[in-house]
């Protein structure tokens, strides 16, 4: 049976981590944002009316990882000693991958995750008076494939 440390005698908790040792930990995340051809190609060509889309995206996952344990509410404060927001283009969506790295107690998998999340969520807030139709709705933009790619503890 699986064990869920953040849940104990039926109450929520932080789970204790002071007796853990320090270790080099690292997590990497992505996730993909679905949009019409011609809302890719004005953030392709610097064409949106908000400005830079991905270089205001590429902040956004900055300040969201480094603001995690504010909004879930069982991470712990850790020190984040890295990140690294990437964007690719694709066939009719961007995927946004998030690094992160620490030296601390514990891994830093939902400061990925939590960096992910809020890129795509700040490009689709960037766009998105281009992405509804006449009906306000948005029958193409979706997130998808948030996942980690990998987590490593002691590299």
């Amino acid at each position: 049976m699986a064990e869920f440390t953040h849940i104990k005698n039926d109450r929520a908790q932080m789970v204790d981590v002071t007796a853990k040792a320090d270790v080099v930990r690292e997590a990497v995340a992505t996730g993909k944002i679905y949009l019409r051809d011609e809302t890719l190609r004005a953030i392709h060509e610097g064409n949106v009316v908000k400005g830079n889309v991905l270089a205001t995206a590429r902040v956004a996952a900055t300040i969201a990882v480094k603001d995690t344990p504010r909004i879930i509410p069982m991470c712990h404060t850790i020190p984040i000693g890295a990140i690294t927001v990437d964007f690719v283009e694709g066939a009719g969506f961007i995927e946004a991958t998030v690094r992160v790295k620490s030296t601390g107690k514990t891994g830093v998998e939902m400061e990925a995750l939590t960096g992910v999340s809020v890129a795509l969520l700040t490009i689709w807030d960037m766009v998105k008076s281009a992405e509804k139709d006449n009906d306000g709705q948005y029958p193409v933009t979706r997130i998808a494939e948030i996942h980690v790619l990998e987590k490593r503890k002691g590299t």
